[in-house]
Formats: structure tokens, C-alpha cells, sequence
């Protein structure tokens, strides 16, 4: 069911699930028109956290909400990231699965669905520019081939995926010397579906002492041209190293996995 919109050549949705509840005594809509009559609520998409995107792995994106309407309706219904107009602009989902009515209240028509949206980078729709601030729709096909589509006022973060890398040495080190601890972060290329280092980037040095639980921030370092990291510190006591990128508006953040270094 590929469509073209805005220009634009968008992937198809496939919806599966998602049995209609009939609830008697409603006639069906004109095909082809847009019906009020049904209601969204309780919209949550990715459980309010940015959607962050490799370059190979097709992501799992869940989500629920509830709907109310006493019309009858086809397939569907299904909530998704669109830009421009919920109708008409681009959407961003490679398939689409809706549970089956969860009847909360059948003499009003009120049922709650679970949803997983799937969005896969590598499809040829997928680029760059798809990363930043999405809004979130709902829409239900009705009988008669009519339809309801509603904005509901939900911005989506989706980004590109980061990583990070660490390594500090020397290990072991004697107390009071300074360690070098050098890394690199590098950022997904949905273009080119690569990893690029990610330049001009400032990304804090953590220390974990040996026997604590969480990491404290020692100093900040920007990344090189290429995405490098470096800097040196003085050891003092043992413990683990990790660089840490807390992200933007386009890009995920990540910590680095740690690396211990003895101290004697």
C-alpha cells in the first residue's frame, strides 16, 4: 500500500490485528469520507523517551492509547509519527501491529489497544533528515472506507544512534600518576548506513571508584575532527573510566562501557 505524499515516496503500513468490536445499532459512514465520532486518549508513544535509530536494526517502537466510538470500523486502529499534516505529510513506520480490542466500557464504545511500531533504517525513504521532532496521530478506518484521523499534540524525539568508546591507560598505574584516557564517539549516517565520528562534541570523563555504585564527572573533553577523544587525569584510587555523551535534539545519547584501572 505505498503511498506518495508531499513529494514524497513514504514506506507502507502494515497493520495486523487489531479485530474491530461492533457495537450494534450504528450505521456506517459514506466511503471515502473523513468521520468524526471517534475520540483518542491516553496516547502514549515509546513511553515518552526519544526513539534512537542505528544503521542496520530495525527498531521496536511500543505504544498504546484508548479509543472511543460507537461506529463500526475496518482495521486498525493505530497511532504513528507524522510530519506535516496527519492526513496528508509523511509518516515514519515500516509496519505497524495493533493488539485487539480491549473492551474497557462496550456500551460507549471504549476499548484500549496496544500497538508495536517498527521502523526500519535501512528502507531507501530513510534519511537523515528524518531525525528531530515528529508529531503523533491517530487514525481508524471505518466501514465504508471512510476514515478518522486525529492530531493528537504529541511531539516524538527520534534520533540517530551514538556511540562511545574508552580506553585509559597505563594499567596498573602508581597513585598520583597521570592515566591518558583516550575514546571516540561516532554517530549514525542514515544515508550511508555507517557510523561517522561525531565532531565538536562535548562528552564527559566519569570515574566509578572501586566498591561505589555510580559515576561522578571528573572533567569534559570535545571531540576532534574526526570524533577522537583525549585527555589525561591523575589516578588517586582504583576504579572504572567512561566517557559519557549526553546528546541533542537529533542525536542519542551513550556511555561508553567502562575500564578499570588498578592503582597500587
Amino acid at each position: 500500500m505505498g503511498k506518495t505524499k508531499m513529494g514524497r515516496t513514504m514506506w507502507s503500513a502494515v497493520v495486523a490485528g487489531g479485530a474491530a468490536v461492533v457495537f450494534t445499532g450504528v450505521a456506517a459512514v459514506p466511503a471515502g469520507a473523513a468521520e468524526g465520532g471517534v475520540s483518542f486518549t491516553q496516547v502514549t508513544v515509546n513511553g515518552g523517551k526519544p526513539i534512537v535509530i542505528g544503521v542496520t536494526e530495525e527498531v521496536e517502537v511500543p505504544a498504546s492509547f484508548r479509543m472511543t466510538t460507537r461506529l463500526r470500523y475496518d482495521y486498525g486502529p493505530t497511532v504513528f509519527p507524522y510530519r506535516g499534516k496527519p492526513d496528508t505529510g509523511d509518516t515514519l513506520h515500516s509496519s505497524v501491529i495493533t493488539s485487539d480490542c480491549k473492551v474497557v466500557d462496550k456500551a460507549n464504545g471504549v476499548c484500549d489497544f496496544k500497538e508495536w511500531l517498527y521502523i526500519d533504517p535501512r528502507n531507501l525513504d530513510f534519511g537523515n533528515e528524518d531525525a528531530g521532532t515528529w508529531k503523533t496521530a491517530a487514525r481508524v478506518f471505518l466501514a465504508g472506507d471512510a476514515h478518522d484521523t486525529d492530531d493528537k499534540d504529541l511531539a516524538l524525539q527520534v534520533k540517530r544512534a551514538t556511540r562511545v568508546t574508552v580506553n585509559a591507560s597505563p594499567e596498573p598505574v602508581a597513585a598520583g600518576k597521570t592515566i591518558t584516557v583516550t575514546g571516540k564517539v561516532t554517530r549514525a549516517n542514515w544515508d550511508t548506513h555507517t557510523y561517522q565520528g561525531y565532531a565538536g562534541r562535548t562528552v564527559s570523563l566519569q570515574f566509578k571508584a572501586a566498591g561505589a555504585s555510580s559515576y561522578t564527572t571528573v572533567k569534559k573533553a570535545m571531540s576532534s575532527s574526526t570524533g577522537a577523544l583525549k585527555t589525561t587525569v591523575r589516578a588517586t584510587k582504583p576504579g572504572t573510566w567512561r566517557w559519557t555523551y549526553y546528546g541533542n535534539s537529533t542525536s542519542g545519547a551513550k556511555s561508553s562501557t567502562g575500564d578499570y584501572v588498578a592503582v597500587r
